[in-house]
């Protein structure tokens, strides 16, 4: 586990613009606002790069704990940004910096209608059903295009003959964006995986963007995000799926925030 990276002290470079890189609990996450996000992106997709955006909640700081590969996925990403009131919490108090916070769903809409056509969205994940009605829904709403659509509920350890089959499907769609939507860590473990393997692409680990897009579920107004209770909303919808994240998971991150305080009080370096 490393130390925190000072946030003055290194910025990462993307589409042009230099952002400042904020150490949180080990993660290093771009301080950056949303309107960025989507003009960096929007200039990536039109000239046929690559970018990785991930983002980081309490559920993810906590697992990144005891998951150097996950840590290492958020130092390589190109867009890696803040999406949860914890986290944002978490950084005010330990290192006095009040992050952006965004989240996919705030922003990917405007990105996709700049895009029109250009955006051509392989969807990974959810429900077979449940994603064909979403990219359906985007394609007519945004305009862009949908270049395939697989359901998350395949065997996605390397080599397994599921997982390759998955990644060819891929490689031959050729697709401009992916928006992965199989949960957290999954799909951040599948992108770790499999990125090396992947066409040129914007790669979103989206997670429950897909049941959005499907009019499966809807997003609380912001207040409710902006006070930080968006967490009880998902909780009271489906409460069998998240009542151990949740309930046992976010104290269990507050745990790791005071000893990330204590640690630096005391001068021990996080290794």
């Amino acid at each position: 586990m490393r130390s925190d990276v000072a946030p003055k002290e290194k910025y990462k470079r993307f589409c042009g613009h230099d952002f400042p890189v904020v150490g949180v609990m080990g993660l290093n996450l771009l301080d950056i606002p949303r309107e960025d996000i989507v003009a960096c992106l929007i200039e990536t997709v039109r000239q046929k790069g690559a970018a990785r955006v991930i983002n980081a909640n309490a559920h993810c700081v906590t697992l990144s704990q005891k998951q150097p590969w996950l840590r290492e996925l958020f130092d390589r990403a190109e867009i890696a940004f803040c999406d949860g009131a914890g986290v944002q919490l978490a950084s005010m108090f330990l290192t006095g910096k009040n992050l952006h916070r965004t989240t996919p769903p705030e922003w990917i809409g405007n990105m996709l209608s700049a895009l029109g056509e250009k955006a051509d969205i392989f969807w990974l994940g959810g429900e077979q059903e449940v994603a064909e009605k979403g990219a359906a829904a985007f394609a007519a709403k945004y305009g862009c295009r949908t270049a395939g659509v697989q359901h998350g509920f395949f065997d996605a350890t390397p080599g397994s003959p599921e997982s390759e089959a998955v990644l060819a499907k891929i490689v031959a769609a050729k697709p401009s964006v992916l928006l992965l939507n199989m949960g957290m860590p999954r799909q951040e473990q599948w992108l770790w995986d499999n990125w090396d393997r992947l066409p040129p692409m914007v790669a979103i680990t989206a997670g429950a963007l897909v049941d959005h897009a499907a009019g499966r579920v809807s997003r609380p107004p912001r207040w409710v995000a902006n006070l930080g209770l968006e967490w009880l909303v998902r909780l009271s919808r489906e409460p069998t799926r998240l009542w151990r994240r949740y309930l046992l998971g976010l104290p269990r991150f507050g745990l790791y925030v005071l000893w990330w305080r204590l640690c630096a009080l005391l001068g021990k370096k996080m290794v």
